[in-house]
């Protein structure tokens, strides 16, 4: 299985200006919850154990929402407030080890990304970008238990030793805001042969192609598995789109030598690095908000007209 994940959470977060000029948008919160603390938890739930985190000065909230926090758990406790002392406890489950790194220049994802190198060392690793929400609320296993993608493409990677992109179809006019990948068995635009839940080899991936242009509407959501090769490749790649060291060069290096696979979420996504995917996703978790979502739902039914 695999133990570690990469989150490169060293954006500035213009998107969210003038939110995230002193709170990182990572941890702008769904309802009570902060987004970064629902990927933690995907990855968590994954099997994963230890999160190595590539931040950056501005973003030490983010370090302390996952640290211990002595003088308010010894208040909460003095109160006798139970259950909000085992909700922050409950931040970092026992076991789990949350890493920071420091990306010192903005230089990209695959810069990032080799930023946690030493770390990683010599075994594969998962990463999940934290602007991308991944959604596996109600899938379950035959055995009856809750499972996520994240499980599902870690399974397949210990299986095969492939790489594990995650996508998903999109809107063909949306496919230029996107990585594409194309399956070496397409034969049309429509990805309709690749199931929810079922990976299949990528024949090439193309970064933000035109609509015109696009070989198919399989879209890279966020989320791989990869083996540690890649570093060996990033640490060679050249500043690409943007000046930046690009993921996606060095995956096409990769693909070349020795394949890679796209696996077809089951869950749903939410953009929460956008206005209003991350309004999106705040809608749903109220909705499932335990002490919430009977009197959000009757605001919502009640709203007078803009």
């Amino acid at each position: 299985m695999i133990r570690k994940a990469v989150l490169p959470v060293a954006g500035l977060g213009t998107r969210f200006l003038p939110a995230s000029k002193a709170i990182p948008k990572e941890m702008l919160t769904l309802v009570d919850k902060p987004v970064i603390q629902h990927v933690v938890e995907e990855a968590i739930a994954a099997g994963i154990t230890e999160i190595i985190l590539v931040t950056h000065g501005a973003k030490k909230a983010i370090e302390d929402h996952f640290d211990v926090h002595y003088e308010l758990e010894n208040e909460l406790e003095l109160r006798g407030k139970t259950a909000l002392l085992k909700q922050l406890r409950s931040i970092l489950p026992e076991g789990i080890r949350v890493i920071s790194i420091r990306q010192g220049r903005a230089l990209g994802l695959g810069h990032a990304i080799l930023c946690a190198r030493e770390v990683i060392g010599n075994e594969p690793f998962a990463v999940l970008l934290p602007d991308v929400l991944v959604d596996n609320f109600g899938l379950i296993n035959s055995l009856g238990q809750p499972k996520t993608d994240l499980a599902c493409m870690s399974q397949r990677f210990t299986k095969t030793g492939l790489t594990q992109i995650l996508v998903d179809a999109v809107p063909q006019e949306n496919v230029d805001q996107y990585g594409i990948v194309v399956l070496k068995e397409a034969n049309d635009k429509k990805a309709t042969n690749l199931a929810a839940g079922e990976s299949k080899p990528i024949k090439a991936m193309i970064e933000k192609p035109t609509i015109d242009q696009a070989p198919s509407n399989l879209a890279i959501v966020g989320r791989y598995v990869l083996p540690p090769r890649i570093f060996e490749l990033l640490a060679k790649t050249k500043v690409g789109a943007g000046n930046e060291i690009q993921l996606t060069d060095a995956l096409d290096t990769l693909l070349q030598e020795s394949g890679a696979e796209a696996y077809r979420m089951q869950g749903q996504t939410y953009d929460c690095g956008s206005k209003l995917g991350y309004l999106h996703a705040t809608l749903i978790h109220a909705l499932r908000h335990p002490e919430v979502k009977e009197d959000f739902r009757a605001l919502i039914n009640n709203l007078p007209e803009a």
